[in-house]
C-alpha cells in the first residue's frame, strides 16, 4: 500500500544524514518507513542545515518572553532566523512534494512536535513544538516524531483508504 499513498516529509537525521547539530545522525529502523523508501514516497529535509546553519553547530533551544519566541544557542548566539528560515523552505517544499504527513525528530528545537526543552540548557522538557513542526501543522500537515511511527503508518493508512 505504501506505493498508493501521499508523499511524507522526513528529517534527514532521522534517515541517518550527518546534520544533527552534534554532527550525528539517528537512523530509525521501521518495516513502515522503509517501505515508504522503497516506494519513492519520503522527502528529506534539515530546516537547521537549510537555514544556513553548519553541522556540527552548537545546540539550541527555544526561549519564550511573553509572544516573543527565539532560538538561541548555548553561546548566546540568536539563531532564530536562520531556524525560521529552515522551516519556511521545509513548509515549501512539503507543500510542493505533496505531503500531509511529516516525521519529525523528537525534542528538537526544529522538528520536536510534542516536548522541547525549555530554554535553559539545564535538560528540562516541557510541552511545545519546534519551529518547523509548529509551522507545518498550522498549515495542516501532522506531524508525527520517531517514536509515534506505529500512530503515523495508521494515520497515513486511513488517509489512502479514504482516498480510494
Amino acid at each position: 500500500m505504501p506505493d498508493q499513498m501521499e508523499n511524507l516529509l522526513v528529517s534527514a537525521c532521522l534517515l541517518g544524514e550527518k546534520v544533527r547539530y552534534n554532527g550525528s545522525g539517528q537512523l530509525v529502523d521501521h518495516p513502515f518507513l522503509a517501505a515508504l523508501i522503497d516506494a519513492g514516497r519520503v522527502i528529506t529535509v534539515c530546516p537547521e542545515v537549510d537555514g544556513g546553519l553548519p553541522t556540527p553547530r552548537p545546540p539550541a533551544e527555544i526561549q519564550s518572553s511573553g509572544s516573543a519566541v527565539r532560538v538561541v544557542t548555548i553561546n548566546a548566539i540568536d539563531v532564530t532566523e536562520q531556524f525560521t528560515s529552515g522551516a519556511n523552505n521545509a513548509l515549501e517544499v512539503a507543500k510542493k512534494e505533496g505531503c500531509a504527513f511529516a516525521l519529525m525528530a523528537a525534542r528538537s528545537p526544529s522538528c520536536g512536535n510534542q516536548q522541547i526543552y525549555d530554554g535553559s540548557y539545564s535538560g528540562k522538557l516541557i510541552e511545545g513544538s519546534g519551529i518547523t513542526a509548529e509551522l507545518l501543522q498550522r498549515n495542516g500537515i501532522q506531524v508525527f516524531n520517531q517514536y509515534q511511527l506505529d500512530d503515523l503508518e495508521a494515520a497515513m493508512t486511513q488517509a489512502a483508504r479514504a482516498q480510494a
